[in-house]
């Protein structure tokens, strides 16, 4: 049973539909933001919206039990938190690991609608958060 199959089992199919609906939003959304970062006036809504999607892909996640989606919304929250107490504009190795998460989050997305047996492996590059979030 494939991972979108074993969600309508457990859960009511409307949740399931929101979930993968809104999730789809959230991963289209990412790229136009992360690519923002660049610019100072951009920055703080920008990091902000970040966080927001992450913090609800987590919760979202979390309520239907998907694992990597949580274990990577949950690293991602802690770091753009961090990013927030920041001025602008990002670094360039920021940017580049956020979009390496978005694309992360992409391949989670299609796992679930094409019932993939099991969600793709991580990019082992996403554990490595860059130090420097600000351009210097």
């Amino acid at each position: 049973m494939g991972i979108l199959a074993q969600l309508e089992v457990d859960f009511d199919i409307e949740i399931v539909e929101d979930f993968i609906s809104h999730y789809a939003i959230m991963c289209e959304n990412m790229e136009p933001l992360i690519i923002g970062l660049n610019k100072i006036e951009r920055y703080e809504d920008n990091i902000g919206e970040l966080f927001r999607i992450f913090h609800n892909m987590k919760s979202a996640a979390g309520f239907l039990k998907l694992e990597p989606i949580i274990k990577l919304a949950v690293l991602c929250e802690d770091v753009v938190e961090e990013a927030r107490m920041l001025k602008g504009p990002a670094s360039e190795s920021f940017i580049d690991w956020l979009l390496l998460v978005s694309d992360q989050f992409e391949k989670y997305r299609r796992d679930v609608e094409k019932d993939a047996d099991y969600f793709t492996v991580l990019n082992p590059l996403v554990i490595k958060v860059p130090f420097v979030l600000e351009k210097e």
